[in-house]
């Protein structure tokens, strides 16, 4: 019946009444594609870049910035002191600690229940995580840590020392357990890498000039620098200045580690074993390689110009401004503070070795109470 009556229909006429309905088919498939084709990438192709366009979002504030614009500008940038997500507590977090027999480190257990632990041993071969030859300093824990775990590492990692109380610690009475409890995660994923100190006291704003450093004090390092760094990064220009805040503690996301393959890991572990240089300046040299590889591989800055920046992509002087590194690594956002300190964060001590009872006995000697005092009595003598 209908068809008889479609038979009757003049072509033409036929033909203006399928228009409209062709043209609704074309929309409908339109908006399929579109729809399908937005959807089409599998979690397997998502890119580092695409997981910090992410954490972007996710810190978006009024004066925030993108990791890649802060490092392009060769300052990390300030943004409003992020706190930890309810998705970052519940993501893995690993301290990587480098100790040695003898060492105290039972507040990490008793004070950052949060951090899964991984405590190596240096001169234990019987310890449950130690390392192939003590050498390097901290550097052959760091290195053993991240080559046996490439495969699957936590989201965020710090690497520290195995001392509570130690004068590394950017913190009035050098204690460990705040400087962590206080670290910002989120900022982590943010930038990839951050020192765990922010004051610029040795280190800051320039350490070693490799190209023209003549002393052989094993301190600075100079003068071996040029040559390992060239060993280490081969075909990379070495740096006219290199320049970190000491002393080889410092957080690094899982997105950053991978940017390199495990293999780089392994050749830097590789010369710290063959190297003649010994314990001292090994370790010196690579204190001061951690924070910045070749930084054309991340994005151009220069077609001309073999711009470097070592293994975790900053640039060769890594100095944050103080009060944005406060605010940003540990959310302390409220201090006053000049490009190189914040007014009793931290104050270089007489010595080395805390006293002994450190921080209830002071450096006079005399009791002192951390609980009443927001910053140690004076450290320096008349």
């Amino acid at each position: 019946m209908v068809l008889r009556h479609m038979s009757r229909v003049s072509p033409a006429s036929g033909r203006r009444r399928l228009r409209p309905l062709m043209l609704a088919l074309m929309v409908v498939c339109g908006i399929y594609w579109l729809a399908t084709s937005s959807k089409s990438s599998s979690p397997s192709s998502i890119s580092s870049t695409s997981i910090r366009a992410s954490a972007n979002e996710r810190l978006s504030a009024p004066n925030s910035r993108s990791a890649h614009d802060g490092q392009k500008l060769g300052i990390q940038v300030p943004v409003s002191a992020p706190r930890p997500s309810s998705r970052a507590t519940t993501l893995r977090k690993d301290l990587v600690v480098a100790s040695m027999k003898g060492d105290n480190t039972s507040w990490l257990y008793d004070s950052l229940p949060d951090w899964n632990k991984n405590v190596y041993v240096v001169d234990d071969e019987d310890a449950e995580l130690t390392v192939v030859k003590n050498k390097g300093r901290e550097s052959m824990v760091y290195l053993s840590y991240i080559i046996d775990n490439y495969d699957h590492l936590p989201e965020y990692m710090l690497f520290i020392h195995s001392q509570r109380y130690q004068w590394h610690n950017d913190d009035p009475y050098y204690d460990g357990v705040p400087m962590i409890n206080r670290f910002q995660t989120p900022y982590l994923e943010l930038a990839g890498y951050v020192n765990l100190r922010c004051a610029w006291v040795l280190g800051c704003p320039e350490e070693i000039h490799p190209l023209t450093d003549s002393d052989l004090d094993v301190v600075h390092a100079g003068p071996y620098y040029m040559n390992g760094f060239k060993e280490l990064f081969p075909g990379v220009k070495v740096p006219d200045a290199v320049g970190v805040s000491c002393c080889a503690q410092f957080g690094v996301a899982k997105w950053k580690i991978l940017e390199r393959p495990k293999k780089d890991y392994q050749r830097y572990k590789k010369w710290l074993l063959e190297t003649e240089l010994d314990d001292a300046t090994s370790g010196r040299i690579m204190e001061y390689s951690w924070h910045s590889e070749c930084r054309f591989l991340y994005f151009t800055i220069s077609t001309n110009i073999n711009t470097v920046s070592v293994i975790f992509g900053m640039d060769p002087i890594h100095c944050p401004d103080a009060r944005a590194c406060y605010c940003n690594v540990w959310g302390l956002c409220n201090l006053d503070c000049s490009q190189e300190e914040c007014e009793d964060r931290y104050m270089l001590p007489p010595f080395s070795n805390l006293p002994e009872g450190w921080p209830y006995i002071g450096w006079d000697g005399e009791p002192q109470d951390p609980t009443e005092r927001d910053v140690p009595q004076s450290v320096f003598y008349d």
